[in-house]
């Protein structure tokens, strides 16, 4: 494919793409109470084999081609349209976590330091021990795992998967219900930015145990304390010379350009560690100062980010779904018994410590449900494990569907545990 054919093709995937998410987040948000990630996830499957695929199989190949190219001498290479895209939907992935980490609230989460960590270990053992256990029947029963995989490896991805949280969508309900500032926001905040950074480790030594190499887990920790511990020491000082620029002349091009140039050079560090760019982006706004320069950076960057954007990264995971592979009762029985761990270990559980920390029923619950909601960073650590050959499509498929429905269950459940409170008047 030439340039232009590259171009040609990319504008009508963009163009189908944002057509859908927008068609998808206006009946989810009107009919079902769905916040815009949510929406943005069903489109994606609906994109991909599971539903396009099945009505218009060629056309869906055509536009979203999964196929590699085979060359004259017949060498097989990636198709590039689907490289751009994905390239594409790492950029708003960064962007939209740099966002997150603006609006956590470090301040708040220090008073309440033991609660937090209370909870996130709920968050963090259940899950992990359930789906540790559940890998190893699933290991010896079924074409869940890739050969190259060892058992203790495979119960470490599985489990590290249970314990992701949906931390953006997380982020974004509270923020939009206007609970990011409360106790009880902070604590689910605080709990899932730890779960997760725990899951990416984890996904670091199982890693390193598949392309059999210590060093990818220790650069991946390594340098993710060293990353951590420079932005906190070193970077949260440096970053304040942003706050003085906004008060001389706002923000404009150059403080803005500055600003994202530190964010990919963020962003392609943890790449490289192996962390991921997520984490670097999450943590760099976590450092970045508040007040105007942060309104303003949020301003400038978020509606491009969260209407066009991030959108293709959904249609991406999306279209390595295949729900049809889930074609047997004992598939369907697999489905039921990961959507039951994943509830139990997760959302109980995180629900019980939070009590434990001593927060009421209702607000328990509601961080249960936030909890227990997988969303965008299970599709994140479910498409590295695809791709880096771990888990099979079938397993892929099979979590896709856990995460659509603990997600689907999170804004319902929000939504029915708040009524009538002072929060969601706070909120309207």
């Amino acid at each position: 494919m030439s340039n232009f054919d590259l171009v040609i093709q990319l504008f009508l995937q963009l163009t189908v793409i944002l057509v859908t998410c927008r068609i998808v987040t206006i009946i989810g948000r009107r009919y079902l109470g769905q916040t815009d990630v949510v929406c943005e996830m069903i489109a994606g499957v609906m994109l991909g084999p599971s539903l396009l695929g099945l009505i218009a199989p060629d056309f869906q190949q055509w536009l979203f081609p999964k196929l590699p190219i085979i060359t004259a001498v017949g060498l097989k290479i990636p198709n590039p349209s689907m490289s751009i895209l994905y390239a594409i939907s790492q950029i708003g992935l960064a962007i939209y976590m740099f966002l997150i980490g603006l609006e956590f609230n470090t301040k708040l989460l220090k008073h309440h330091i033991k609660s937090a960590s209370l909870l996130s270990a709920a968050g963090i053992i259940t899950p992990f021990i359930l789906g540790a256990i559940a890998s190893f029947w699933f290991y010896h029963n079924g074409d869940f795992f890739q050969p190259k995989v060892m058992p203790w490896s495979a119960a470490l991805y599985l489990g590290a998967s249970m314990t992701i949280t949906a931390f953006p969508m997380l982020a974004r309900i509270l923020y939009e219900r206007g609970l990011a500032q409360t106790r009880f926001g902070t604590l689910a905040l605080g709990a899932a930015s730890v779960d997760d950074a725990v899951a990416w480790c984890l996904l670091a030594i199982v890693l390193a145990s598949v392309k059999n190499s210590l060093s990818i887990a220790i650069l991946a920790i390594g340098g993710g304390i060293c990353y951590v511990l420079f932005a906190i020491f070193l970077g949260q000082p440096l970053l304040k010379a942003f706050t003085r620029m906004t008060k001389r002349e706002g923000v404009n091009r150059q403080t803005l350009t500055l600003m994202l140039i530190i964010l990919m050079f963020c962003a392609w560090f943890t790449d490289v560690t192996g962390i991921y760019a997520i984490f670097g982006a999450f943590v760099l706004g976590a450092v970045t100062p508040r007040g105007e320069f942060a309104q303003q950076i949020r301003q400038y960057t978020e509606f491009l980010t969260t209407s066009f954007l991030l959108p293709i990264f959904f249609v991406f995971s999306g279209l390595n779904t295949q729900i049809g592979l889930v074609n047997t009762p004992i598939l369907w029985g697999v489905t039921l018994l990961i959507i039951a761990i994943a509830i139990l270990g997760k959302g109980v559980a995180c629900m019980l410590a939070a009590k434990l920390a001593g927060e009421n029923w209702r607000e328990s619950a509601t961080i249960g449900a936030l909890m227990n909601a997988r969303g965008l960073m299970e599709l994140i650590i479910l498409n590295i494990g695809l791709e880096q050959g771990i888990i099979t499509p079938i397993l892929f498929t099979i979590m896709v569907i856990m995460a659509v429905i603990t997600t689907l269950m999170a804004s319902p459940l929000i939504a029915f545990l708040l009524h009538g409170t002072s929060y969601e008047k706070s909120s309207t």
